[in-house]
């Protein structure tokens, strides 16, 4: 094993087995193979104590050469083999950037803002104007000019969140600033802005300390004014059905219910006939076998609110309605979760939207 045949007879044979080598595992078997525990390199230097006093330098030496000649060009093998899968991959990943994009081949509104721009559309028809006001509301046109003062038990059930900086209002007086509990702001700051004839609607987010499996901190609502001279609640009635009507694509029974909110007076609640069931099914899980769906509240607009909005009472009146945009759109598309409404997954939504186009085909 001493000699230099020996020797040249491992390299050969290490150079023939390398040349067919294509991948890791196989390399490692070759590594094992001649360079392992019990490998030829191994059992030849073990195999020097055999060899004459003499010869055993000239021999270990040319086996040392021979075991770092190896390692270097297993190593260097690793290599090669390693870019060249990196290169197959690179290659079956390769993204052509010039072909089309997978998929859906444009972007759509968030059912909400969907909904939003659809009901905003029918009030512009019915010679609506669009109000937008801001979301960090003083106090005083959130809740005193809506005829909610201090003291009033209203603002128990719209508790919102406050900021710590106060500023100084129009009417002189320092205001806490909050976020907006509802858009009537915006109704207010209107009258204030244009005065009367006006007919504007209100869309926007609105912010309540509301925090259970049915309301949401944040939400979004839409809120209509019309001011005028000798306006009747007819024409309110008349306004909010056809409304309705367009938003759902038909016809729908409606009903008028008595209620209460400070800032109108008389004032209604409106319900509609179930879109789901249309009141013939004792188990709909929307209507809960009654019917009807509760979708607005609204009323005469309180003589004390359109004072505060710089207008004489006693020559104008009208009303206002308020709706729920959330509501609105998870009834349209049928979506019975509010928690989908904030979830990123769109195909819900799109599913949601063609059953319910099917099911109203077939009950056509």
């Amino acid at each position: 094993m001493g000699n230099y045949k020996d020797v040249e007879d491992i390299r050969s044979a290490f150079e023939a087995d390398l040349k067919s080598i294509d991948n890791i595992k196989s390399l490692d078997e070759m590594r094992v193979k001649y360079a392992g525990k019990k490998g030829v390199l191994t059992l030849a230097l073990k195999s020097l104590g055999k060899l004459p006093a003499d010869e055993r330098p000239q021999a270990g030496q040319e086996l040392n050469i021979l075991r770092d000649e190896i390692e270097r060009e297993l190593e260097a093998k690793k290599i090669a083999i390693n870019n060249l899968e990196n290169e197959r991959k690179e290659l079956s990943e390769k993204i052509d950037v010039t072909l089309p994009a997978r998929g859906r081949d444009c972007g759509a509104f968030h059912p909400v803002m969907q909904t939003m721009y659809e009901i905003a559309e029918i009030m512009t028809g019915l010679g609506y104007s669009i109000a937008l006001g801001p979301e960090k509301e003083e106090e005083f046109y959130n809740f005193e000019c809506l005829n909610i003062p201090a003291w009033h038990p209203a603002r128990d059930m719209q508790d919102t969140f406050y900021f710590p900086d106060n500023i100084e209002s129009d009417n002189g007086k320092i205001n806490r600033t909050l976020l907006r509990t509802h858009t009537s702001p915006v109704q207010v700051r209107s009258m204030l802005k244009y005065g009367a004839p006006l007919r504007v609607v209100c869309p926007g987010k609105v912010y309540r300390r509301d925090n259970d499996p049915t309301h949401s901190p944040m939400f979004n609502q839409m809120e209509g004014l019309l001011i005028d001279k000798d306006v009747s609640f007819a024409v309110l009635k008349g306004t909010i059905g056809e409304m309705m009507n367009a938003f759902f694509g038909r016809n729908l029974k409606n009903r008028f219910r008595a209620s209460y909110f400070p800032f109108t007076e008389p004032s209604m609640e409106l319900d509609i006939e179930c879109v789901e069931c249309g009141g013939h099914d004792a188990h709909c899980r929307i209507c809960k076998g009654t019917g009807w769906l509760e979708v607005a509240g609204m009323g005469m607009v309180h003589p004390n609110v359109i004072r505060a909005g710089g207008i004489d009472p006693e020559i104008y009146n009208g009303f206002a309605f308020g709706i729920g945009l959330d509501r609105m759109a998870m009834l349209k598309y049928n979506i019975n979760d509010l928690r989908l409404l904030f979830d990123g997954n769109v195909s819900y939504f799109l599913s949601g939207r063609s059953n319910r186009s099917e099911r109203r085909a077939e009950s056509c």
